[in-house]
This record gives structure tokens, C-alpha cells and sequence, in this order.
């Protein structure tokens, strides 16, 4: 695996550069929270940032998306036919993704892209990106990122990972797309076998300061019926406020709904996420909603990271270990004492 070194005074030069042939995705400041956001005119990435408000998965997966539209305009081409909206799919690249959130990207895409169907609209978006990553030298109070099959260096999903290290950064080249990114933006300076130890040294470091443990080792094994029927969920949910915070600043969240909005003649469909914790999410036209209490909104969102998905899939559970929703949850609600809850459950015979 080559190893790049990237002088800190040549940083801003290579995004330049590279945003000739890339759209640009960065942590940004937008009032008085940081997200993932496309980088505009000159606007360069906040690598300081530790963490941001929300994931990055909106350059794959958009809070708002146009699938279709249609008109009824005699006069224009293709009336009266839904067509696939114009989307640019051009080479776009997301600078300083987290590792636990690359990882949620690869988790999300078992979803979008299988066997029987390929969502084309994540799909394109996905394959049109480079992932330039940053690992978390310091992991902060709410990173478990460990215990659920992901860390601070984490490489799954990426194409790039940037090591900082003061006055450089470390770029482990890991794919094809990854090298290309680097030679767009002039970094081809070789590192040294130095160099290359102190990333394990780094990396030894921050997996260390991580010492939430979460126990997930007993959950393929459980009922799906005994954890869906545990006394515990009218504790867990005693306090939820059913805000959805929690959904949206989720990296692995993947619900959405549809939606046209028509003008006149013309009509466009649109893709919104959506949350499952809200009680509209599951109303049926008939009026009858089958998880119409708070408890099964929040016993839903848990059994589907923690349980469902890990039964569907075998690919670990559908949690990274951002902390995200536990730094944002306005009634302090933690998924990690959910999960070991969960995992350490056994029925009353």
C-alpha cells in the first residue's frame, strides 16, 4: 500500500488543484454547527473539526433528492412520460470522512445495491465518489467506534486515508480511486518507513482511548421474538420525545419517503429522508398504524440497528459507533446501554 506525505503549506494548493476535476465535499461551519457540506468557490475543509452535527452521507444519499418528473405540456418533448431527473453524477470527492462514517456508506450500501435490485440514483452517486478519509487521532467521550466493527483508522470504505501528524498528513492510498484523487491534486511525495511507524504508533494510541465496551457478542444468537418481547422497552422509551434527532444524525439511517410536487403542467418526484420514529411513518390510508405507540417506535429503531439487520445481512450491526445519537439525544437515551441490554438478555423460563 503506497504511502503518501503531504506537506500542511501544500495542503490548500492540492484541494485547488483537485477541485478542477471534483466537486468538493468538507466539514464546513454553517452557523453554529459543522457539517458535511459541498465546498464553495475557494472554501476549503475544516480538518480540525471533530466531529460533525451530521454524517456525510447526504453526497451520496441527499436529504432531498429528484427522482422523476413529468409534464402534460403537449408542446415539450417526452410529454405525459415520468423521466429519470437530470443529475450530476461527475466526479465528486468527500475530504476528512471519518472512518466510523465511511464505514456506515458501506453498511448502507448492502440496502441500495443487491442482488435483485440497484438503486441508481445512491448507486451512481456512490460510485461517482472518492472517499478521502481522516483518521480520529483523539476519539471523543462518544466514539465506540470499536466495539462495532469499525475505529479511528479504519480503512473499510475509503479510498484515501489522511493520518494527521502536525505538520503533515499521512495519505494511505488504498484504491484506485484514492490514487487517482492524489495525482489530480499533486501529491505525490513518498513516505518513509518512519513515517509509516508512526502511523501504527498513532493508530495504537487512539484505539486505546477508546474505553466505552459495548458487548454485542450474544445478539445473532438471541430470539428475535424474546428481544422483541423484553420487558425492558417501556423503560428504554419512558423517556423518548419521539424529536427523531436520532435518525437524522444517524450515518446508517437509510429511510426515506416520496413526494410530488406539481405546478401547472409539470410534476417532479422527490426523495426525502424520513424516520421511522415519527408516528406518520407507519400510518396505513386506512387509518390503522401498527406501531402507533412511542414503545414501538423506539423498540423498532434498536431491534432493526441491533437485531435485524445483523440477522439480514451477517455483516455486523447496523451501528458504527459515532455517538452521534447519543451526544444529541435531548433525554439522554443511549444506544450502548440499549445494546448491551439487548445482548445480555435472557427470558424468564
Amino acid at each position: 500500500m503506497k504511502v503518501i506525505k503531504i506537506d500542511k503549506n501544500q495542503w490548500t494548493q492540492g484541494v485547488d488543484a483537485a477541485r478542477k476535476s471534483y466537486q468538493l465535499f468538507g466539514p464546513v461551519k454553517i452557523k453554529e454547527n459543522y457539517c458535511f457540506a459541498p465546498l464553495q468557490g475557494t472554501q476549503q475543509p475544516d480538518m480540525n473539526v471533530v466531529d460533525t452535527v451530521l454524517s456525510p452521507k447526504s453526497a451520496v444519499f441527499p436529504q432531498t433528492e429528484k427522482l422523476l418528473s413529468a409534464t402534460l405540456d403537449a408542446s415539450k418533448p417526452a410529454h405525459h412520460l415520468m423521466k429519470r431527473a437530470d443529475t450530476d453524477y461527475s466526479p465528486r470527492a468527500v475530504i476528512g470522512i471519518r472512518p466510523f462514517d465511511a464505514r456506515a456508506i458501506d453498511l448502507v450500501k448492502l440496502n441500495f445495491d443487491t442482488k435483485e435490485y440497484r438503486d441508481p440514483y445512491w448507486c451512481d452517486a456512490h460510485d461517482a465518489t472518492t472517499f478521502v478519509g481522516l483518521a480520529v487521532n483523539t476519539p471523543s467521550q462518544f466514539d465506540f467506534s470499536t466495539s462495532m466493527g469499525s475505529g479511528p483508522f479504519d480503512e473499510k470504505g475509503l479510498d484515501v486515508l489522511l493520518v494527521d501528524t502536525d505538520s503533515a498528513y499521512l495519505a494511505k492510498v488504498i484504491t484506485e480511486k484514492g490514487q487517482a484523487f492524489m495525482a489530480c491534486a499533486g501529491f505525490d511525495q513518498e513516505a518513509t518507513p518512519d513515517d509509516v511507524q508512526k502511523i501504527e504508533a498513532l493508530k495504537k494510541t487512539a484505539e486505546q482511548a477508546i474505553t466505552t465496551k459495548v458487548d454485542t457478542d450474544n445478539l445473532k444468537e438471541k430470539s428475535l421474538l424474546d428481544l422483541h418481547q423484553a420487558p425492558f422497552w417501556d423503560d428504554v422509551a419512558f423517556s423518548c420525545i419521539n424529536c427523531g434527532t436520532c435518525t437524522f444524525v444517524c450515518p446508517t439511517c437509510w429511510c426515506f419517503d416520496i413526494q410530488d410536487e406539481t405546478k401547472g403542467n409539470d410534476t417532479i418526484r422527490f426523495r426525502n429522508w424520513d424516520s421511522c420514529m415519527s408516528p406518520l411513518f407507519t400510518l396505513h390510508g386506512s387509518g390503522h398504524n401498527p406501531r402507533g405507540e412511542k414503545t414501538q417506535r423506539v423498540r423498532q429503531r434498536f431491534m432493526h440497528k441491533l437485531k435485524y439487520f445483523l440477522d439480514k445481512y451477517d455483516q455486523g450491526t447496523m451501528c458504527v459507533g459515532c455517538g452521534r445519537c447519543v451526544k444529541s439525544c435531548p433525554v439522554n437515551i443511549d444506544i450502548r446501554e440499549v445494546c448491551n441490554l439487548m445482548n445480555a438478555y435472557e427470558p424468564q423460563k
